[in-house]
């Protein structure tokens, strides 16, 4: 998390150095340093903001695997059949969930 953290905010910096690069201006300017904390927490903050959706997204998609997963154990189960349930493909196992997320 850190990691994308430092990284968008090291982004923003690099927009700010754009920014100024655009305009011709000095980059050290002593009016305007205050902008490049600035630009730096927004880019902190967008970084900050991703992970989360990151995190929500790796949440539904973990359930909604298992939920498959549970559903055609469910289906195998009921038309009788024991092995691979994947697809209805003979030749594939379908790995148990921790094995999946390396747990």
């Amino acid at each position: 998390m850190v990691h994308k953290i430092l990284f968008w905010g090291g982004f923003g910096l690099a927009v700010r150095f754009w920014q100024l690069g655009i305009e011709m201006r000095p980059f050290f300017n002593k009016e305007s340093l205050w902008a490049y904390p600035v630009f730096a927490a927004a880019g902190g903050s967008f970084g900050y903001w991703l992970t989360g959706v990151e995190q929500n997204q790796l949440n539904i998609l973990t359930g909604r695997r298992n939920a498959l997963l549970e559903k055609r154990r469910r289906r195998a189960e009921r038309e009788g059949r024991e092995g691979p349930i994947e697809g209805g493909h003979e030749d594939k196992q379908v790995q148990p969930a921790a094995m999946l997320t390396g747990s």
